[in-house]
C-alpha cells in the first residue's frame, strides 16, 4: 500500500509517498480502507520528534480516519466488511486506575493513532474494533474525517476540564485552527458568549459564521488582552482557550477574569512560555491542561456531528499523494479549519 511517511525526524522535506507493507488486523482489530484522513499539528510535532520519542520507522501520522471496513479480526463481531466507519483516535492499551474512572486519556497506556502508532495517512490502517463508530448515510468521507480529533479535544477541554457553564464567557486564541474552530461551536452549544482572535477579515467572517459573538484581529490589535478587558467591562473572560502557548500565554493571563480558567491543549508557537506567577495567585487563575478524551466523549461528539449540532470546518481537500504540499500549507498557517487528504 501507499503511505505518506517519513524515515527520519525532520522538517517537511523528510516526507515521502512510499510503498509500505499493508497491516494485518489482530484478533480484536479491524482493517479499515482509508477514504479520507485529516492533518493536525500533532502530525508535525511527531514528524519533528522530541526527546524520548521512539518510533518504528518508517512512521506515518493521521489521527482522523473515515473509511470502510476491509477485513475483520477473528474475534470481532457486530461489524460487516464494507461498512462505512470513522475511528476513535484514542486507543486504550490497558486498564488502570485512570481508565476505571473514565479518565482514559490520562492513563500512561492511552496512545493516539498517528502519534504513538502508525496512523491513517495510508491506504489502510489496523485499529481496535472497539474504536469504530458507524458513519450515517448522507455523510461524505472528507467531512466525516475532518472534525474527529479536534471535536473530541474541544469537548473534553471545555465541558470536562474547564467545566464551562451557560452564561459564561470564553476567549478562543487563534480561531483558524482545527481545535479552536470546533471550540467556538462547543462553547456556543454550552451557552457561552464567545470572543475570538484571528488574523484576517476573511477569517473573521468565517469565525462569526461559526457563532463567535466578538472577533478581534490580533495583527491589528496586538494588545488584544487590553481590548478584551475593556469589552468585558474591566472584568475579563471566564475561560481562555490557548493552544498557541509561548507567544500568547502572558496576554491570556491578563485577559482572564479573577477566578477564571485557562485551558491549554497545545503549543503551536513553542512550549516554553514565561509566566508571571503574580497573575496566578493574585487573580486566582487556574491553568488547566487537557488532552483528547474518553471513548464515550468520542461517541457523544460524533452524535452531535451526525445530527448537525456541530459542523466540520474544512479548509480544503487534497489527495494523499499531495501530502507534502498539504503540510506546507498547514505549517504556514494560511488556512481556516482542517486540511483533508482523500485516498
Amino acid at each position: 500500500m501507499k503511505a505518506l511517511c517519513f524515515h527520519e525526524h525532520g522538517d517537511v522535506n523528510v516526507i515521502t509517498f512510499d510503498d509500505v507493507p499493508t497491516p494485518k488486523p489482530g484478533p480484536s482489530e479491524a482493517l479499515v480502507r482509508v477514504r479520507a484522513t485529516a492533518l493536525n499539528h500533532l502530525d508535525v510535532f511527531v514528524r519533528r520528534g522530541w526527546p524520548g520519542l521512539a518510533l518504528e520507522m518508517p512512521h506515518w501520522g493521521g489521527s482522523d480516519v473515515a473509511g470502510e471496513i476491509a477485513e475483520l479480526g477473528e474475534d470481532v463481531t457486530g461489524w460487516d466488511v464494507g461498512q462505512r466507519v470513522v475511528v476513535d483516535p484514542g486507543i486504550t492499551t490497558r486498564e488502570d486506575e485512570f481508565v476505571r474512572r473514565g479518565e482514559h486519556s490520562v492513563s500512561p497506556g492511552y496512545v493516539i493513532l498517528g502519534e504513538d502508532v502508525r496512523g491513517g495517512h495510508a491506504e489502510f490502517v489496523a485499529v481496535p474494533a472497539c474504536n469504530l463508530v458507524p458513519m450515517p448515510k448522507g455523510w461524505g468521507f472528507a467531512d466525516a474525517a475532518a472534525p474527529l480529533l479536534v471535536a473530541l479535544t474541544a469537548w473534553r477541554m471545555l465541558i470536562h476540564r474547564a467545566e464551562l457553564r451557560a452564561g459564561e464567557t470564553v476567549l478562543v486564541v487563534g480561531a483558524g485552527g482545527g481545535v479552536n474552530s470546533m471550540a467556538i461551536q462547543v462553547a456556543k452549544f454550552a451557552g457561552a458568549r464567545v470572543y475570538a482572535l484571528t488574523s484576517t477579515e476573511d477569517k473573521a467572517r468565517k469565525t462569526r459564521d461559526l457563532g463567535a459573538d466578538v472577533v478581534l484581529n490580533y495583527r491589528r490589535d496586538q494588545q488584544w488582552s487590553k481590548s478584551i478587558y475593556k469589552l468585558t467591562g474591566k472584568r475579563g473572560v471566564d475561560v481562555v482557550v490557548d493552544n498557541v502557548g509561548q507567544a500568547t500565554l502572558h496576554q491570556s493571563m491578563r485577559a482572564v477574569a479573577r477566578g477564571g480558567r485557562i485551558v491549554i491543549v497545545g503549543n503551536t508557537s513553542g512550549p516554553h512560555a514565561k509566566i508571571d506567577t503574580r497573575y496566578i495567585f493574585g487573580k486566582q487563575i487556574s491553568l488547566i491542561g487537557s488532552t483528547m478524551g474518553n471513548h464515550q466523549d468520542f461517541r457523544n461528539v460524533t452524535q452531535l456531528l451526525w445530527n448537525g449540532t456541530l459542523k466540520p470546518v474544512v479548509d480544503r481537500v487534497m489527495g494523499l499523494s499531495e501530502g507534502v504540499e498539504a503540510f506546507k500549507i498547514l505549517e504556514s498557517g494560511e488556512k481556516f479549519g482542517k486540511i483533508v487528504l482523500t485516498v
